[in-house]
């Protein structure tokens, strides 16, 4: 069931919800800040979506090893994230991988080298700076596997059908409609394909200076979803075997998010798992 935050995030327009968080992350891109910038979040943390830290030592702290880091060209690691899906995505050579709200293409990179040259990998973004800069990175990895296709995760530019699996970092709480966004991946996966989401949950009601405020909408906070309601949302979607799983560590770099409050009390890192049923022949 739906809490009294939800509904008031539901309240929102969606369209001017898109639209903040559009303008940030195209701020992001071309400034090639961290996901805090300049919205008063407090980045004096050591590590997280947050942090004055390099980005090598904020992303191991996410769930990245130091080789993850170092087989990625400077550039397409803005530090964005709070997880690692190639972690417990299980990406296997020669397999379709989807990123939903891929940014500077840092995920999609990790999962070329997953596939291999006989894979794909597609990134879809909706801000166009971010779309801009993930193609410059496409030479700088030499990543010939690797698209970037402008779009909204509820509205993929993707065929119908034609992924193995689905990740996305941190990018599924700043959707609006969130349904949308699960009811698309569905469409777009294959039978048996499967979903490995790294992404905040709610834990606890947020203050409402919290909930209403634009920049913990759009800074990964305000919008994040309860595990009950993600759990319905993938069941009307039609996936099965959904799992998710808090990561109670996380909450040391969340708390690190705000220098005024601490959001570990509200919030957690999870990785969320699904699959799409596979077809009887």
């Amino acid at each position: 069931m739906s809490n009294d935050n939800e509904t008031m995030v539901a309240d929102r327009d969606p369209e001017e919800t898109r639209e903040m968080v559009r303008e940030r992350y195209a701020g992001i891109a071309t400034s090639s800040q961290d996901c805090c910038g300049d919205v008063g979040l407090d980045v004096s943390g050591d590590g997280g979506c947050c942090s004055d830290e390099t980005e090598a030592s904020g992303s191991e702290r996410l769930g990245y090893d130091a080789d993850d880091v170092a087989s990625v060209a400077d550039g397409a690691d803005l530090g964005l994230g709070c997880g690692n899906p190639k972690a417990f995505a299980a990406m296997a050579p020669g397999e379709t991988v989807l990123d939903l709200g891929s940014g500077a293409g840092f995920d999609c990179f990790l999962a070329a080298q997953e596939v291999g040259p006989d894979g794909h990998v597609i990134g879809v973004d909706m801000t166009p700076e971010m779309i801009s800069k993930a193609r410059e990175n496409v030479a700088k990895n030499d990543a010939e596997n690797v698209e970037f296709r402008l779009g909204e995760i509820g509205h993929l530019p993707v065929a119908d059908e034609s992924v193995n699996v689905v990740i996305s970092n941190c990018v599924v709480n700043l959707a609006p409609e969130k349904q949308r966004v699960f009811d698309d991946t569905y469409r777009v996966l294959r039978p048996g394909g499967r979903v490995a989401i790294s992404d905040v949950v709610q834990t606890a009601p947020f203050p409402d200076d919290v909930q209403m405020d634009p920049d913990s909408l759009t800074g990964c906070v305000a919008g994040a979803s309860t595990i009950d309601d993600l759990n319905a949302m993938l069941d009307e979607a039609g996936f099965e075997a959904v799992e998710i799983a808090p990561k109670d560590e996380s909450t040391e770099f969340i708390s690190d998010w705000d220098a005024d409050r601490d959001l570990g009390e509200y919030l957690v890192s999870a990785t969320i798992e699904a699959r799409k049923p596979a077809r009887d022949d």
